[in-house]
């Protein structure tokens, strides 16, 4: 997938690029597939404010993705590749030989009029979706389970991709793209392949009009606050933060300090951290 790069025409384009969609199908997504998305803008059931920087952007329907792909020893045909904006990857709508139709999450490389399956008999190629237990060894995968028949949990992001390492009795040895080693149940599916739209990583907004269709508002420094806002804020000047170290609006510390649980009941799992402990 390549980048679409604009002359810089006004000052907002100068710095702004967009991925390239010439390669989806120009067609409307599957209505059967759609459902009704309300915002929150970061709120909770209470109404409080619970993620800031949350609100407006543009409206959008949820596309019903099947993320468990269940339907084993059953072909599907590729139908149409499509844009999901509550997601960074593309996905492609197949339908299967009994007639159902069902978005997945798509693979790189996969196209039109392509045929995948999933089950134990499935071939080892872009698309097709097999327990781990028999997934060749070192074969890069997404869309992986965490508890077998829950659905896939891990590496649904655009260009990602983990890589089985190993199998070890009832677990399989996963690095994630992350760098981290986890067990997996030997029972998950995943599919095989990266996930497409490699490049989203590489695309630059440009403007801050674009961030705010994505429903995301301005983010201000508490540094240039007032004392009543943020503890970093007051001071004639430029300030230092005038503590040991950065703190969050409620004097939390920040920007390095650890918030995972102590004892997380799936540290067992976990052979090697992502900041390689």
């Amino acid at each position: 997938m390549a980048i679409k790069v604009y002359k810089p025409t006004t000052n907002a384009r100068r710095n702004m690029s967009v991925t390239d969609y010439s390669v989806l199908s120009k067609t409307a997504p599957e209505k059967s597939l759609l459902k009704s998305l309300n915002k929150h803008s970061g709120r909770n059931s209470y109404g409080r404010i619970t993620v800031r920087h949350k609100g407006g952007g543009s409206r959008r329907k949820y596309r019903i993705i099947d993320f468990k792909r269940n339907k084993v020893d059953m072909t599907a045909t590729v139908l149409t590749l499509e844009y999901d904006p509550n997601r960074s990857a593309f996905i492609a709508l197949v339908q299967y030989e009994d007639g159902e139709k069902r978005y997945i999450v798509a693979p790189h490389g996969i196209k039109v009029g392509d045929v995948i399956t999933s089950g134990d008999s499935a071939d080892i190629k872009p698309g097709n979706s097999l327990k781990l237990a028999n997934i060749p060894t070192g074969t890069f995968i997404h869309n992986i389970e965490l508890y077998p028949g829950k659905g896939a949990q891990l590496a649904r992001s655009a260009g990602i991709m983990a890589q089985l390492m190993a199998k070890e009795g009832a677990y399989a040895l996963l690095r994630l793209p992350s760098g981290e080693l986890r067990r997996v149940p030997i029972d998950c599916m995943a599919t095989i392949g990266q996930v497409s739209n490699i490049d989203h990583e590489n695309v630059k907004i440009g403007k801050a009009g674009r961030k705010r269709h994505m429903g995301i508002k301005p983010t201000v420094r508490g540094s240039v606050m007032n004392p009543c806002d943020h503890p970093h804020g007051g001071g004639e000047g430029k300030s230092p933060i005038g503590r040991p170290g950065p703190v969050t609006p409620w004097g939390k510390p920040t920007l390095g300090y650890k918030t995972r649980a102590k004892h997380n009941r799936s540290d067992k799992m976990i052979v090697k951290r992502r900041n390689g402990k």
